[in-house]
């Protein structure tokens, strides 16, 4: 396994090039934001629909710091935990009022929440410009370690190794740190309190479980993994803009954390990868949508969703639990269904 992560980057670079190096960094990166995620969906039952918030969070703490948008340029190794900690507090922040709300009611919460910060990241250029509004912050500072830019290709040995291989050492390193420590976590009394709440809140309240203090950890907690996701896209694309925390973002990350198994932590990794590679692996339909369709189809957006959304279905119909779900979430949800 070791051996594998460690040559992953040189083997698809060699066979299939270093745009799907970048892709591997990305799928890396949606396993931390779908970890984070499921700690508010699978481990506490809480259904959030404005996680890409605190994505934003994180990610525009990277770019104001170290940028030349505020004139700033703080350690990337100093703002990722810090990105992390502001986005929790936007979490219990968000949290602390609303979390009385459930089911629907709590997911149409979140889901404005998501909107506004987004709406409110793409407004704050005037009357003082902060974020540059939808024109978004560029040339981030790449992150240094002893003094190498990271976002450099360097020669090593006569092999070129580029900085998306780099990368994506970085990456998956702190993905298997986020996983480790949220499989403590899911096995210690925090994490045993969150799944009594899931599978009966009023249960979990008289058996003299805090619920709404344990309700307002699990969203910090989340929202901590995604701020801190936020920062390393941050550092990664060297620019940010409004445009990449939209509603179809959460949606995407929770659909993996559905599509993987909800509360399974394999799964979930499992699940991010698969949505993030799976679109990349259909673009080469748009030649063939725009021989069928026409060319007012030419980008091939619309084939490659429609095959996206069935292969989510049909998860979803045979395999409810997810692709790596337990058996005893399978029969929960059958139960459920029967009651249903």
């Amino acid at each position: 396994m070791t051996l594998a992560l460690l040559g992953a980057p040189f083997v698809v670079g060699a066979l299939l090039g270093n745009y799907w190096v970048r892709v591997m960094d990305m799928a890396a990166l949606y396993v931390i934001l779908a970890l984070g995620l499921n700690v508010v969906v699978g481990m506490a039952g809480l259904l959030d629909l404005g996680y890409v918030a605190f994505y934003a969070v994180g990610a525009y703490t990277m770019a104001l710091l170290s940028s030349p948008q505020l004139n700033l340029h703080v350690s990337f190794w100093v703002l990722l935990p810090l990105a992390g900690v502001l986005a929790a507090i936007a979490g219990v922040a968000l949290g602390y009022p609303v979390l009385r709300l459930r089911s629907d009611y709590l997911a149409m919460v979140t889901l404005a929440f998501g909107e506004i910060v987004r709406i409110f990241l793409n407004n704050l250029d005037a009357p003082i410009n902060i974020t540059n509004g939808p024109m978004g912050i560029s040339g981030i500072s790449p992150p240094y370690l002893l003094g190498y830019s990271l976002k450099r290709n360097y020669e090593i040995f006569g092999v070129e190794v580029t900085y998306t291989a780099i990368f994506w050492y970085l990456i998956i390193v702190l993905a298997l740190g986020t996983a480790f420590l949220l499989s403590r976590l899911r096995d210690s009394r925090i994490g045993w309190a969150w799944g009594a709440i899931r599978e009966d809140e009023l249960a979990a309240r008289t058996s003299g479980i805090d619920v709404r203090r344990l309700k307002l950890y699990a969203f910090g907690t989340g929202a901590f993994f995604a701020g801190f996701a936020g920062c390393i896209f941050a550092a990664f694309q060297g620019f940010v803009s409004p445009e990449s925390f939209t509603l179809f973002e959460s949606i995407a990350v929770l659909s993996m954390v559905v599509l993987g198994g909800i509360g399974s932590l394999p799964g979930v990794a499992v699940g991010a990868v698969v949505l993030t590679v799976l679109p990349e692996s259909l673009r080469g339909l748009n030649d063939l949508q725009q021989a069928l369709l026409g060319h007012q189809y030419v980008n091939g957006t619309d084939l490659r969703m429609v095959i996206y959304s069935v292969v989510l279905l049909l998860v979803i119909i045979y395999r409810p639990q997810g692709l790596l779900g337990s058996e005893q979430r399978r029969r929960e949800l059958t139960a459920a269904r029967a009651e249903s």
